[in-house]
């Protein structure tokens, strides 16, 4: 980050390797901290021990700092759980990076492969699928992360292909419900489960044709 009061041109006068930050190097301007870039900025600006700093390289560099914070936030929320990349463009977003400098830090992070929406959406229909979440669910909850429905579309159809059809947990989910509703009419307790199964993200004839043999 840049620190306050920094506004003249001055020297490097030191070169720090962090050991904070995935290998970011703090800059040192005139004896005190400057900026932390990429070790990439470093080589790209010729930057050294010694070098002059005219207003436009600190302008550059000022830029490369706001990247490197965004990154930074990155990674840490990486190391926590995975993200679909425009939902972690958002949750930077919210906490205070610019857009630029995100959509920058977005983009090392997935050349690095750290982000990796297809990837992402397979992981999540599989976990997803096991807690009973249905087809439907699944791909309302990935496109509201931001994943674009063409990749959406095929990790259902994968795990579909893969489950056999994943008949399977909406026949278990709804024997459940109905015999929480046993004590309800017939008709009342046939509403109630295909709604409760929409819910869930299963709908359609074939779960209508299931839950009518259920209780029949």
């Amino acid at each position: 980050m840049i620190d306050a009061g920094q506004h003249r041109a001055g020297r490097i006068t030191a070169l720090i390797p962090e050991s904070r930050g995935q290998g970011s190097v703090r800059v040192e301007v005139d004896g005190q901290r400057f900026a932390s870039v990429s070790p990439d900025a470093v080589r790209a600006h010729g930057l050294h021990v010694g070098r002059e700093l005219d207003q436009a390289l600190r302008g550059r560099l000022e830029a490369e700092a706001e990247v490197e914070a965004a990154y930074r936030t990155a990674l840490r929320s990486i190391e926590r759980r995975s993200f679909a990349r425009a939902d972690l463009g958002r949750r930077l977003l919210r906490k205070g990076h610019a857009r630029q400098p995100v959509e920058a830090a977005l983009g090392r992070a997935a050349e690095q492969g750290l982000l990796d929406d297809a990837a992402f959406a397979a992981n999540y229909v599989e976990t997803r699928s096991a807690r009973g979440r249905g087809p439907l669910r699944l791909a309302r909850d990935l496109m509201a992360m931001g994943v674009e429905r063409s990749v959406v579309d095929r990790a259902v159809a994968a795990h579909a292909r893969a489950s056999e059809g994943g008949s399977e947990m909406p026949v278990a989910l709804a024997t459940k419900r109905a015999a929480q509703l046993r004590d309800l009419p017939r008709p009342v307790r046939r509403r109630r489960v295909l709604a409760y199964l929409a819910r869930r993200g299963f709908s359609g004839r074939e779960v209508s044709e299931m839950v009518g043999k259920l209780l029949a």
